[in-house]
């Protein structure tokens, strides 16, 4: 009988082709001392209530004139004991509401990264090559296979990228971390999943679209045509980009800065006719190569403008209204509210009903059993389940009446403070009036901020570390070499503490030392605790 030859056993660092990636950290302290101060000021709730800080300051200091003077403007702190309290308890309920918020959103982008290691590490290494048919090679059909597990599991990291500008508002496929991952795809005609301004003002107009409506999308040319459920299907390629001047498809992000480069649009298509085949070619291309470097960049944030600051930012939401482009951050996060998204679609579900046909297909294949199978639909099911949560955090706003009047009872008692404390403290009003304004304030601006964790703020989650630094270099990793053999890595010369309980005095043993000397001894060595 032949016996079968060795395997090479080869070093680690030879078996493993992946040498890890150099990437900065995010958490790593900043460089410049003076950085880190600005930077940890801007973070602050200083920073966004310092006008209000600065109003009260005022006031405490005019009260405390007065009753310097002799005007008696002061009474009893009963109202300041009763309604303290009842006040410091509902402010910190509103601040834990929105803190409960961005934990939730910080939980659902860990199912993300879970998920996305879960599907990747099932595809790359649990689907087998298929068999050699008579019309293709095992090694043509190995190859298209590996084609298909790579493009689904790049498509994990479009499904993550599209996530992070879908609740940025950043409408499109034009950006450099997501148009190469995605551009080869047909578009679905999806609702977004995130209600529109005029589709919300719609409804408290009291207005819905009739059973009988059909819903609209705008046309290569800018105008918008009806949607035929009788004509085709609802699946259409992505067409070719527009210039800045052209009235057709989608406005830029709301946080894109005006440039005069070509703006990248991504109007819907009707299906072509039939004989238009050379002009159907022509349609689905997208960019070519020199105009993809006008690709927006993965990040956009607003820099921070005048209008950021009191009072010119109470101007902000009447000049936007009339059309004007207001810079700033705050400006930015008012936009995003107002804009249109009519023609937006749902990216991130679109990106996941091609990986579930990517499932659908490998079952009728019949190429994985069913436990794989099950591990990929419930991967899958994580993947959507956390775009349906983030959507319900992003949805979901406090109540405008709960908010206001928290509002409207701390100005008050803020106004009142300065009448009850300054007869036992005199002079002291001042500086304490300021800093229990802050007190209440900060959390009301901290808890206003945290209540959408998704934008560019100081304190937002850092959603481009996710996607960059933690989902794409880890499917990077996980398909930079085949799936590791066994009899390669566990015979491996280093492997010589295999049944070793202490490290420093055990003999060291290679593998190929204990198959000869035989599993009785093995399970000898084992018995050891």
């Amino acid at each position: 009988m032949a016996t079968a030859a060795p395997l090479d056993i080869v070093h680690r660092a030879d078996t493993i082709s992946h040498k890890g990636f150099s990437v900065p950290d995010p958490f790593a302290p900043r460089q410049s001392p003076r950085g880190t101060f600005v930077s940890a000021v801007l973070a602050t709730a200083l920073f966004r209530c310092w006008h209000i800080l600065i109003f009260f300051s005022a006031w405490g200091t005019l009260i405390t004139i007065l009753n310097h003077q002799g005007h008696e403007l002061y009474f009893a702190s009963t109202l300041l004991t009763v309604v303290g309290t009842v006040l410091g308890f509902v402010i910190s309920y509103r601040t834990t509401s929105s803190f409960e918020r961005y934990n939730e959103g910080r939980r659902l982008w860990s199912q993300i990264i879970l998920a996305s290691r879960t599907f990747a590490r099932t595809v790359w290494f649990h689907i087998p090559d298929p068999p050699a048919t008579e019309s293709a090679s095992a090694e043509e059909l190995k190859a298209r296979a590996m084609v298909e597990k790579k493009t689904a599991i790049n498509l994990l990291e479009a499904y993550a990228v599209a996530i992070k500008h879908y609740l940025r508002g950043e409408d499109g496929i034009y950006y450099k971390d997501l148009y190469y991952l995605v551009k080869f795809l047909p578009a679905y005609a999806l609702p977004p999943g995130i209600p529109s301004h005029p589709d919300q003002k719609q409804m408290d107009e009291g207005h819905s679209l009739a059973p009988t409506d059909s819903p609209v999308r705008p046309t290569a040319n800018g105008n918008r045509q009806s949607l035929d459920p009788s004509g085709g299907n609802l699946l259409h390629h992505r067409t070719s980009v527009s210039s800045a001047s052209s009235p057709a498809g989608l406005p830029l992000p709301v946080t894109s800065p005006i440039s005069k480069k070509p703006v990248f649009l991504e109007p819907w298509r009707s299906p072509e006719p039939k004989g238009h085949h050379a002009d159907s070619h022509k349609d689905k291309m997208i960019l070519n190569k020199a105009d993809e470097a006008y690709l927006l960049p993965a990040s956009m944030p607003p820099k921070y403008h005048l209008f950021d600051l009191f009072p010119f930012s109470l101007f902000i939401q009447l000049l936007t209204k009339r059309g004007k482009e207001i810079k700033g951050k705050k400006a930015a996060r008012i936009r995003a509210k107002m804009r249109d998204r009519g023609v937006s679609h749902n990216l991130p579900l679109e990106i996941s009903l091609y990986l579930s046909s990517y499932i659908s297909a490998l079952q009728i294949r019949k190429t994985m059993d069913v436990p794989t199978t099950n591990t990929l639909l419930a991967a899958l099911n994580q993947l959507v389940d956390s775009l349906t949560g983030l959507e319900r955090i992003l949805t979901t706003p406090i109540p405008f009446s709960y908010s206001i009047h928290l509002w409207v009872v701390t100005i008050l008692y803020n106004l009142c403070l300065p009448f009850q404390i300054w007869q036992p403290l005199g002079w002291i009003t001042i500086p304490a009036s300021s800093i229990l304004s802050f007190i209440f304030f900060g959390f009301l601006v901290a808890g206003e901020e945290i209540e959408n964790p998704f934008g560019y703020d100081k304190n937002d989650l850092n959603m481009d570390h996710f996607t960059s630094n933690i989902i794409r270099n880890e499917l990077r990793a996980i398909t930079s070499a085949a799936a590791p053999d066994p009899a390669r890595w566990a015979f491996a010369p280093e492997n010589d503490l295999l049944f070793a309980t202490n490290y420093d005095k055990d003999e060291r043993v290679s593998p190929e030392e204990w198959t000869r000397r035989g599993s009785a001894q093995m399970q000898a060595a084992a018995s050891f605790i």
